[in-house]
Parts: structure tokens; sequence; C-alpha cells
């Protein structure tokens, strides 16, 4: 079984996320890393190597659209806090949280950091991620802000897979800047920021626009800070709490807005008429015990969903897109075509990516999975912890991840 993309739509909204095209007794031809041609009929003669799916699907590898790799070590001892019934903000203000991972990450040096993402980065390749989006945030200030990207630079140059950069500065108020928080957004946009960009080291800029965080004012400020020096927005928002964050990713333009834990029927309307794509991440929910985006009304409203993991050492220390993708069928009600293009093609649309990434179509970058033999596309969100991925291609190349 092969899916395959012959409508080549940037990304899918509501009704269009169930279409799914399945050619049985399929071949793919790839060449110069990326698709090329398929067809279920005669084998095309003169090709220099075969694989042999063994009745496995082959499928384009998953895109994730909102992830914090790079992080110093891990944060186990919040999650016993957590089954003992400190909520998110407790643990913060006792220490825990955002500023634990950055007083880590201040003490690790770039070349540390850099071998601890590696090994994720093979954790997720291995669970079929072939494009990821990965932010800074766990600095606060703007050395450690600057390192982490540095990091990802390096994972971007040495990694097979596709990688984009976010600079997410505003994520939390530094230490330093404790009960001033006006001053470290002055800091954000008239330190950072300019040297983030001087350097090239973000694609995209990101603002954590939430109850207890910044505010919609603060968030556009840092927005338009961002887009002058080339960082369209991509913003955290509507977590928490109805903060604003739709509303702010709406009006300047953000490529996506995340999580949204905390939307309302206002925000679905405020997205049906822009250029912003919603983006959940349903093993925040899980992880957290919190309420689920909901997925459903958004699809049935016509948005183009996305669903990313926001791999992070306190909310969600999981890259696997499997999994989410079961997460969003269990517990917001997606049908299982409409979350594996949300957790493809529409992930890669919210990394600006779709033109090469995010489906099996002719011309875009060979980055795709072969499953062991499944009866049916719904077996993989239905199989929620089986291991079914048999073999991982990048740009066309198997990848022996270790």
């Amino acid at each position: 079984m092969l899916v395959v993309d012959n409508h080549r739509k940037p990304f899918l909204r509501g009704e269009e996320m169930k279409w799914v095209e399945c050619q049985h007794d399929a071949w793919l031809m790839v060449e110069d890393g990326r698709f090329v041609e398929w067809g279920s009929d005669t084998f095309p003669p003169d090709v220099d190597e075969t694989v042999d799916a063994c009745g496995g699907a082959v499928l384009p590898s998953f895109c994730d659209s909102h992830t914090h790799l790079v992080y110093a070590g891990s944060r186990e001892g919040e999650f016993v806090d957590k089954i003992r019934g400190l909520s998110y903000a407790e643990i913060a203000r006792r220490g825990g949280g955002i500023l634990n991972s950055a007083d880590r990450l201040h003490e690790l040096s770039e070349d540390e950091l850099y071998i601890q993402a590696m090994h994720r980065i093979e954790e997720i390749m291995r669970k079929g991620t072939g494009a990821v989006e990965m932010k800074s945030g766990y600095g606060l200030n703007t050395e450690d802000e600057l390192k982490m990207l540095r990091v990802v630079r390096r994972i971007k140059q040495s990694a097979p897979l596709k990688v984009v950069s976010t600079f997410l500065g505003a994520h939390a108020v530094g230490r330093a800047y404790a009960g001033r928080q006006s001053d470290y957004v002055d800091l954000v946009v008239n330190e950072m920021i300019p040297e983030v960009g001087r350097q090239g080291l973000a694609d995209f800029i990101d603002v954590f626009c939430d109850e207890g965080f910044f505010t919609p004012e603060e968030t556009a400020r840092m927005l338009e800070a961002g887009l002058k020096w080339g960082m369209r927005g991509k913003i955290h928002g509507q977590e928490l709490a109805d903060s604003g964050g739709v509303e702010v990713a709406v009006a300047h333009g953000a490529l996506s807005v995340d999580h949204l834990e905390s939307m309302t029927d206002r925000d679905i309307a405020l997205l049906k008429n822009s250029n912003t794509i919603p983006t959940a991440l349903p093993g925040t929910s899980f992880f957290l015990n919190m309420p689920f985006a909901p997925g459903r009304r958004m699809i049935e409203a016509g948005l183009p969903l996305a669903i990313a993991s926001d791999y992070n050492p306190g909310s969600t220390p999981s890259g696997d897109m499997k999994f989410v993708v079961s997460l969003a069928c269990i517990k917001m009600r997606l049908l299982p075509a409409e979350a594996l293009n949300a957790a493809t093609l529409n992930s890669a649309a919210a990394m600006g990516l779709s033109q090469d990434y995010g489906s099996i179509a002719k011309g875009k970058v060979a980055n795709f999975y072969i499953t062991e033999p499944i009866r049916s596309l719904d077996y993989l969100p239905y199989a929620y912890t089986s291991p079914i991925i048999n073999k991982v291609f990048l740009k066309g190349e198997e990848q022996l991840c270790k």
C-alpha cells in the first residue's frame, strides 16, 4: 500500500483532510533524493536498486512543527510533583518549569547540548519524523539563546532530516529580570532579536502569549521586531487561558498558532479568515492531564489543522509522532486520515515546508517510511504503542538509526 498525493495542495482544510489516496501492489521511484514516479502497472526497467516493502505500507514521513529538542537533562522530579498534585504554575513558582531548564542549560557546554540533542534527533528519525522545527527558549539571556540556536544550526548541517529553527527568547522572563517583565521585553527586542538576525540563526520567532507569561501587546511588539529581521511568527497561544494569543497571531500574520487547549469559538472564527495554521499539541494535554484542543470542531469549521509533538523536558518528553496521531484520534476525535494529514502535509505547512515535504508527490523530497505489513491505514493510530515502522528513508537514502 502506497499513500500518494495527486492534489498538490499546500495544506488541507476541513473536509479535505479526509483525503487519502492509496495505491495497492504499487511501486515508487526515487531519483536524486526526490520522488519521481509511481504506479501499480509494470515496474519500470533500468533501476539501479530496489527495496522490497514486503507487504508493508509506504507513507510520507511525519513533520513535527513544534519542538523544544535542545535542552539540558530531564525534569522527572517535576513529573512526580505533578502526580502529587502541584499545578504547572505552582511548579514554576517554586523554581521549576522553564526557569529550571534555563539554569541547567546555562551550565552545559555547546558540545554537550549538541550531543544530547542529536540523541533525540536519532530517536525521532527512528520513529518516522523527516522534518522538525526546533526552538530556543531555555536560554532566557542573549548568550544562552544564541548558544541554543548555534546548536540547532549544527543539527541542520549534520542531520539528514529537514530542520527549521525558531527563536523563542520570550518563552519566559529570565531570572535576572524577575519582576521587570517590560525590561526583559526590551532586551528581547533591542538586543536578542537583532543579534539572532545578524547571525542568521532563526527562520521564525515565537512568543509564549498566555496567562502568566507575555501579553498580547508585548507579543505584538516582539513579532513586529522579529519580522524586520525576516523571522515570521509562530505563536504559543491559548494553552492556559483565553489570553488573546489567536487574535495577535492572526493580526500579525503568524504562520501558526500552537497549543489552543483554551481555544474559543471566536478564535475559530478568526482563523477561518486567516493564513495562520492552528496547531494542536495533544501530547502536552496527555502528559499534563489537561483539556485537549478542540480538533474536531476546528476541522468541522473548515480549518487546516496541524498536530505536532511539543517534545520538551517538562510538559511533553516525547517526540513520537505516531503516538501523537493516536492521541488526535482518541482524544480529539479525528479520523485516522485526518490525523495523518495533520501530522504530515499540514504540519509541513506550519513550517513553511509543504512545497517540498509532507506528502509523496512528484518532485518533493523523498522522505518516507515503510511499515510492517498492516491491513489498513487505520491500524497505525489503532496500534498506539506498536513499533510498526520497519525502514526509514530520508532524501531517498535508508537511515540506519541507532
